[in-house]
């Protein structure tokens, strides 16, 4: 039995390592994955927001724990990035999704299981939520809820340069507003890392 446990665990971390060399050399389809602290069996996925949705242009990363029993269990799968969406807790991350239960196929595989994930932004289910509070908004108050997904998507899941500079040039807006000009404003804030109460702490 022992022998059995152990040639089934060599079985498993072949097909893991092949799964994830597969996805490294196919750097397509808006996904990727990496090793959590060089462990086989925990990685970090992402993937990009669908054109078209509220979560276009988002990166929204997802923790992937591979059981002893993969590929006959499915991966356990959560999203670390937040996000507004019927099907996913907008507290925890928690995701419900047939292939990561009952659906589940040893002939699926973590990029199927991340490809689906994509498709699920695409396409919500409301009817068999997650996060009942975000299913109620989808079907009451769709635009609502379009409204909400893309700022969480922007708030959570934008590019890092691109958030950065948003909330600089947000700063330097509440500086200037109280009368001073941009290029002190700027320096203030440079040289108190961008803190605004600091900034005009000094100032004054």
């Amino acid at each position: 039995r022992i022998k059995k446990a152990k040639m089934s665990r060599i079985s498993c971390m072949s097909r893991i390592t092949k799964e994830y060399k597969e996805i490294k050399e196919t750097q397509n389809g808006g996904l990727s994955v990496e090793f959590v602290k060089d462990s086989k069996v925990h990685w970090k996925g992402w993937i990009t927001g669908p054109e078209g949705t509220p979560y276009e242009s988002g990166t929204f990363f997802v923790d992937i724990h591979i059981p002893d029993a993969y590929p006959f269990v499915p991966p356990k799968m959560k999203f670390i990035t937040k996000m507004w969406h019927p099907n996913i807790s907008s507290q925890t991350g928690a995701i419900c999704l047939d292939i990561l239960k009952d659906e589940w196929s040893p002939a699926l595989t973590i990029r199927t299981a991340l490809l689906s994930l994509q498709a699920l932004l695409s396409a919500p289910e409301p009817d068999d939520p997650q996060d009942a509070q975000v299913a109620n908004q989808y079907l009451s108050n769709h635009a609502a809820f379009c409204a909400k997904a893309r700022s969480w998507c922007e708030m959570y899941a934008g590019d890092p340069d691109e958030m950065a500079e948003k909330a600089h040039a947000n700063a330097i807006k509440q500086i200037t507003a109280m009368g001073f000009s941009e290029s002190k404003a700027r320096s203030a804030l440079e040289k108190h890392n961008w803190n605004v109460e600091q900034s005009l702490n000094s100032m004054f």
